[in-house]
């Protein structure tokens, strides 16, 4: 059955101008994340590294900033009352994503973890694979304003791949701690591992709750 693409902000322009400026920032932070880790693993903390993770924060602030001017403009102009709820927790929840990176690349700074180079390739795939959950959910939940019929297409990708980032970390903390490194490292790089691999645990509840919110629009 055919179906029309009916954008939610039809009648606010300027809404919707912002909350596309806002997935964009989570495709942005997720492929600076991306490039973050993978110059981390090459060379430490380098002045490389500190001007990527200065950028993910420049990142997350301006997406703080987009997201306050978004619920402003919810609230003081009365827009979409039977759906706000729903858009306002769904913003915070992008937020969340945008925060953890944040916070996963200033541990990196902060630690400064020692990956044996065997597990670089590992470590990348991993990142890989958050950054791709980050990207389409951003993507599946720009589908929820623009298009609602392809929700369902990109949410199936978060969980496809957030299945795949939680193999990917398994494996490498089994070869972690079957390795002759100290306790002490093994603890320190599993830790680090399940805060990259919990950035797609958090898309995939994202999406958990955008296909809920699809179900209710559709209503």
């Amino acid at each position: 059955m055919f179906q029309l693409k009916i954008s939610l902000f039809a009648q606010t322009k300027a809404l919707e101008n912002k909350i596309d400026l806002f997935h964009d920032k989570i495709i942005d932070v997720a492929m600076t994340f991306k490039k973050a880790i993978a110059v981390f693993l090459q060379e430490k903390r380098s002045e490389t590294y500190r001007k990527l993770c200065k950028q993910i924060k420049n990142i997350e602030h301006d997406a703080d900033g987009l997201r306050r001017d978004i619920e402003n403009k919810l609230y003081s102009h009365n827009l979409i009352p039977d759906l706000r709820a729903d858009v306002l927790e769904l913003v915070e929840n992008l937020d969340s994503i945008l925060n953890r990176f944040d916070e996963v690349a200033y541990k990196f700074y902060i630690e400064q973890p020692e990956f044996p180079e065997e597990y670089h390739a590992r470590m990348k795939e991993l990142c890989e694979q958050v950054s791709d959950c980050a990207e389409n959910m951003a993507i599946a939940s720009r589908a929820f304003f623009r298009d609602i019929s392809t929700v369902r297409d990109y949410s199936q990708k978060v969980y496809f791949i957030e299945s795949e980032s939680d193999l990917t970390s398994g494996k490498m903390k089994e070869a972690i701690f079957d390795s002759d490194m100290p306790l002490a490292n093994k603890l320190q790089l599993s830790g680090i591992i399940s805060e990259v691999a919990d950035i797609a645990d958090i898309a995939e509840d994202c999406i958990d709750e955008l296909l809920i919110f699809t179900i209710k629009r559709d209503i």
